[in-house]
């Protein structure tokens, strides 16, 4: 990935603290177009604080956070916008409204691009419904539609969010813990679908997973994370048993 066009994150020697806790440090790390790559870790050690600092809801301490080749530091607020409009995040917990019917949850994924009359128009009046509709189909739930998203399971609501991120578009997509609350068959299914999709739409993938064996079986390249540092970086055909059996020592060691 030698080309600046081709780096989708780029962070330099990245320090992030939150008080006197020191989430990451000295991070050093490029991702490139059309990637997929695990991050693996022991609880806490800084996953969901790299997710946040590439979509720009964490603030870099110290250091250089460039995303799409925008500094997030240095650039306008609009432009800082725009490229997070390019970003999609799929979290744990979905971020759905309940009370919502399908079709307002996925096309929440264009909120960032309408104005404000639209999008509270759209509440009454459903728009985008063919597109929201072929998204459906994408994740297999097409006849969910006008469905009250609380009333579906925990996978049919974690399709509903992807749905929502095609409708966006993105260039990258980045997913912290997207399966941890679904059961082992349901999460690999998920997991199987985002990286189907990423694949297809030739966008970059980066997933924190709890699931280490997850994360060897799905993805090309692994990131090890241990107290807000990068242990290891490397494609997974390289990595060793030993390597992560050390990234969790700490966390088997006995009390």
């Amino acid at each position: 990935m030698d080309s600046a066009d081709d780096k989708v994150f780029e962070l330099r020697s990245v320090d992030v603290r939150f008080g006197d806790t020191s989430a990451l440090t000295n991070v050093e790390l490029t991702i490139g177009n059309g990637e997929r790559v695990a991050i693996i870790g022991p609880s806490g050690a800084g996953k969901s604080t790299l997710i946040a600092l590439l979509n720009g809801t964490a603030v870099a301490t110290k250091g250089q956070v460039r995303v799409l080749g925008c500094d997030y530091a240095h650039a306008s607020p609009r432009r800082a916008r725009a490229t997070r409009r390019r970003i999609g995040t799929i979290h744990q917990r979905f971020d759905l409204v309940d009370q919502l019917r399908v079709v307002h949850n996925v096309n929440a994924g264009m909120l960032g691009t309408w104005p404000f009359w639209k999008a509270a128009l759209s509440l009454l009046l459903p728009m985008n419904v063919d597109r929201v509709q072929s998204a459906l189909d994408r994740v297999g739930i097409s006849e969910k539609l006008h469905e009250r998203t609380g009333d579906l399971s925990g996978g049919e609501q974690q399709r509903v969010a992807i749905a929502r991120i095609l409708l966006q578009q993105p260039s990258a997509i980045l997913a912290d813990e997207p399966v941890a609350s679904l059961d082992p068959a349901r999460g690999q299914e998920i997991m199987n679908l985002l990286i189907d999709l990423s694949m297809d739409a030739g966008v970059t993938l980066l997933a924190s997973l709890h699931d280490v064996a997850m994360a060897l079986a799905s993805f090309d390249r692994v990131i090890g994370l241990r107290a807000g540092r990068i242990v290891f970086d490397k494609p997974r055909v390289d990595l060793t048993e030993s390597e992560v059996d050390d990234l969790y020592a700490f966390e088997r060691e006995p009390r």
